[in-house]
């Protein structure tokens, strides 16, 4: 099973041969007018011209990008994954704070001597766009595979650079789909499909170890008790569909109960309703370690038929849950995030 040093090994070796690399990185981000190109063309398989096609229209891209900008969660890792560091990212701020990047980005651009990228200003959670700070990055490209931007939005962003949308809606792009468009979108779908065939391996390799999953179903819960409900992940969101590559199912009634008929990745389902929620296993994602605590002891939640019966698992802090939520190139394999959770779910369910 790959190791997370492994994985950094695979991105410096990939990085030496198709970067120009500025030496050792900064500490602070770089200052977009000097920040170092992101690739060469020789990393890129597919021939240029090329066209992606997505949601808010169809994107053609006359060359390989060297300076490549993403917007969203996710493109960022499956552009380090395939070869490409971006020279501006998306910030996220309910993750890590801002102006910081995501720790597994971090260690991909220290590991492989390249600066850190330009923080592009998200406050509002993809609300707004920073269109000068986009400009300011002279980008080749823009990658927003899983993100919410609108068309409006989409139609600025396209008079900075070529931009790719999602290919559905918004924030529904699974994370497979988001590693196969950004590397196509960078000319290297080779590299992509490599990537997704390590995440096959390393999730089979996962539910080998543990084939007391098989079967079992599952659910993944916000508890939110401000609002005296929780949100429930639909089969449709990652933060429940990659626990059935561990060898879960996706209970039966988290879709039977969804009020947005599909059309969002998560809905509210009320305290008083909670006993519908029948499953196996529930997952709760918490923010912090003291919120997840808490929703142990909330009477409420004892009406969950799974954490009646003692069946909950936990993932709590900003950064593990980010790192599944959803899980990305570099982030599905954090020791923090997946391999937690299985032993999390190993440990309840051996109760």
């Amino acid at each position: 099973m790959r190791s997370r040093r492994s994985l950094a090994a695979v991105v410096g070796l990939v990085a030496a041969s198709a970067l120009t690399l500025a030496g050792c990185a900064s500490e602070e981000p770089a200052a977009s007018g000097d920040a170092t190109p992101s690739a060469d063309a020789s990393g890129a398989t597919d021939e240029f011209p090329l066209t992606i096609e997505h949601a808010l229209g169809e994107t053609t891209i006359e060359a390989a990008p060297e300076r490549v900008a993403t917007w969203g969660w996710g493109s960022t890792e499956a552009a380090i994954a395939a070869g490409v560091f971006p020279v501006a990212v998306a910030e996220q701020t309910w993750t890590v704070g801002e102006g910081n990047l995501l720790p597994w980005v971090e260690e991909a651009y220290d590991e492989a001597g390249v600066e850190h990228p330009t923080v592009l200003t998200d406050a509002e959670a993809g609300a707004t766009v920073p269109y000068e700070e986009f400009a300011a990055a002279e980008p080749d490209v823009i990658i927003a595979t899983y993100s919410g931007i609108t068309q409006e939005q989409y139609d600025l962003l396209s008079e900075i650079a070529p931009t790719v949308a999602y290919p559905d809606g918004p924030w529904q792009t699974s994370w497979e789909d988001t590693i196969t468009t950004t590397s196509a979108a960078l000319g290297r779908s080779d590299a992509g499909e490599e990537v997704l065939a390590g995440v096959d391996d390393y999730f089979a390799g996962l539910a080998d170890e543990h084939p007391e999953f098989e079967g079992q179903t599952i659910a993944a819960i916000w508890d939110s008790p401000e609002l005296d409900a929780v949100y429930v992940y639909n089969s449709s969101d990652a933060r429940a569909g990659f626990l059935e590559r561990l060898g879960f199912t996706t209970a039966p009634a988290v879709d039977e109960l969804d009020t947005t008929n599909g059309e969002a990745f998560t809905y509210t389902l009320s305290y008083e309703e909670l006993d519908k929620l029948e499953s196996d296993v529930v997952v709760n994602y918490s923010q912090t370690e003291e919120l997840a605590a808490e929703s142990v002891k909330r009477p409420e939640l004892q009406a969950l038929p799974a954490v009646k019966a003692g069946k909950l698992a936990q993932l709590a802090g900003t950064i593990p849950v980010s790192s599944v939520g959803p899980p990305t190139a570099l982030s599905y394999d954090y020791p923090d995030g997946v391999p937690a959770l299985v032993n999390e779910l190993a440990a309840v369910l051996s109760e």
